[in-house]
């Protein structure tokens, strides 16, 4: 591993006061341009010296990106809304208490203030050999260094691994595709609406980034429909300490219940794959059943149909099926009904 440096790289810095200023330094610099919003991986990747962007769009000063809002029932929340913000706004925790739960145990107090929940959504992957700026596919290279017979891969995906095998490491993710949210993403003058499941790629897509963010793109806002306003919510997180720490498993569900039976569900799981992995599978078979030991029983099979553990991190699959399991009992302290 090389050393880590504490002296970042010289590059251009702006700081836009609008969306308007931010969107046109990223026309002209393009893929030259960084987009910063708290910070938290961005200064990570500059005082290693990985990555050396000639421009660093600094989104600090652009008041516009911030806040939540009543949206028909719903929320639209801006980009550089703070975590701790989105953990504490009395409307998430009324209607969405999935994603109060999920921005509140985001890495530390301090982090969660400083970072954002457009940021936490976007961040890049936390695999290692990548971040140490070994040549592997995502960096570039030819060659997967977490997926040989001698490497250190015990938090890495067990679903959907193509060529590498780095996860999503956000926990907001899965709470927002559990809540049917859409991503507001402008370029220039255009601005387009990815439903929150489409906002991810895997490596089969596009090996080097783990969303459809191209340069000269800026995420401005997130969308909840009140489709899950005050049903059932679960978000649990398992990591190695009680402290800061990145997911070894998360698991965000939302459910819909008509008396005792599910009429309808979304549960993602995060930190099995390099995008936020939703179980289709489970949805689909737990809907008109109630939630039950039965159930959990059922879909806990189902979650890890198609797994594929490397050579460290094979405990994935009964942690998976144990979350799922807990999901649908409601078995976590503040899961609502």
């Amino acid at each position: 591993m090389p050393p880590i440096r504490d002296v970042m790289p010289a590059f251009e810095l702006f700081q836009p006061a609008s969306v308007g200023d931010a969107l046109g330094i990223l026309d002209r610099h393009g893929a030259d341009a960084w987009v910063m919003a708290g910070g938290m991986d961005t200064f990570d990747w500059l005082k290693d010296r990985i990555k050396k962007p000639k421009v660093v769009v600094d989104l600090g000063m652009v008041d516009e990106l911030r806040g939540i809002k009543d949206a028909s029932g719903g929320l639209e929340i801006g980009a550089m809304t703070t975590l701790t913000t989105v953990a504490n706004n009395p409307l998430v925790k009324e209607r969405f208490p999935l994603l109060a739960a999920a921005a509140l145990i985001v890495a530390s107090p301090q982090i969660r203030n400083q970072g954002t929940v457009g940021g936490n959504v976007s961040q890049d992957a936390r695999c290692w050999y990548y971040r140490a700026g070994w040549p592997c596919y995502r960096a570039g290279g030819n060659i997967c260094y977490a997926d040989t017979p001698t490497s250190v891969n015990r938090e890495h995906a067990i679903f959907n691994a193509d060529r590498c095998v780095a996860v999503n490491p956000s926990d907001t993710a899965p709470a927002l595709i559990a809540l049917d949210a859409e991503f507001v993403i402008k370029r220039g003058s255009a601005e387009r609406v990815v439903p929150a499941r489409e906002f991810f790629v895997g490596p089969g897509i596009d090996i080097t980034r783990l969303t459809v963010l191209q340069p000269g793109d800026l995420l401005t806002a997130i969308r909840i429909p009140a489709t899950w306003a005050g049903k059932a919510h679960y978000f649990e997180k398992v990591r190695d300490r009680q402290v800061w720490d990145f997911a070894l498993v998360n698991i965000a569900a939302s459910l819909n219940m008509s008396g005792s039976t599910i009429s309808d569900a979304r549960m993602v799981v995060n930190g099995v794959a390099a995008e936020p992995y939703r179980l289709d599978a489970v949805e689909a078979a737990i809907k008109g059943k109630p939630r039950d030991k039965a159930t959990a029983d059922l879909a806990a099979d189902l979650a890890v149909q198609g797994a594929v553990p490397l050579r460290h991190n094979a405990y994935k699959i009964p942690l998976v099926k144990a979350l799922v399991k807990r999901a649908i009992r409601g078995e976590a302290e503040w899961a609502t009904s």
